[in-house]
């Protein structure tokens, strides 16, 4: 795994272990930011969300290509140890504020850290939480105007076309993974 644009382009990351575990390939990540810089041109100066955060890949990803800050959030011990050396590895360790946290507990108390303009939402499969947060992240008014909400859930899984004020705009199958964008229902320029 490594970072594929941007000022750190080529650096390698160090990737998470065990059976199931499922990092977003860089196929699909590149796919991801093709589609979310021809919706917001330039990722300049955004502050970025990262739930269930894993390697910290995406948020990592953002701010090489010129994201502002990335808060990032993940239970996980592999995460606790892999996002520091990873964001150390890219030179983005100042940039970053990482939450060991549950992701559901910390959704209420970042209300004070955003909005964000970005935001990536990558929960487990099996547990079937996506739909969930996104319906924390509208109440909690996280995602800023014009900004996007970016899930990335089995193609299997099945969501409501709005919550709250958020409302699907794009959605896209990437082998077993399937990638949704979420926008504020009142911004028609995001409209595909």
């Amino acid at each position: 795994m490594r970072i594929i644009g941007g000022m750190a382009r080529g650096r390698k990351l160090a990737g998470l272990t065990g059976k199931d575990i499922r990092p977003t390939s860089d196929r699909t990540r590149e796919a991801i930011f093709s589609m979310l810089v021809s919706r917001l041109g330039s990722l300049e100066g955004l502050q970025v969300l990262d739930l269930f955060a894993g390697t910290g890949a995406m948020s990592l990803e953002a701010l090489s290509r010129g994201a502002q800050r990335a808060v990032l959030v993940d239970k996980g011990t592999q995460a606790g140890r892999l996002i520091p050396a990873n964001s150390k590895a890219c030179g983005f360790e100042d940039r970053i504020d990482f939450l060991r946290s549950d992701v559901l507990t910390a959704l209420p108390r970042l209300r004070v850290r955003g909005p964000f303009g970005l935001i990536f939402l990558d929960p487990p499969y099996a547990q079937e939480l996506a739909g969930t947060c996104i319906q924390a992240i509208a109440e909690a008014g996280l995602l800023a105007e014009r900004g996007f909400l970016c899930v990335e859930a089995g193609v299997r899984s099945d969501f409501a076309e709005r919550y709250g004020d958020l409302v699907r705009v794009l959605h896209r199958r990437y082998g077993s993974a399937a990638i949704h964008l979420f926008t504020h229902f009142d911004d028609e320029d995001s409209r595909p």
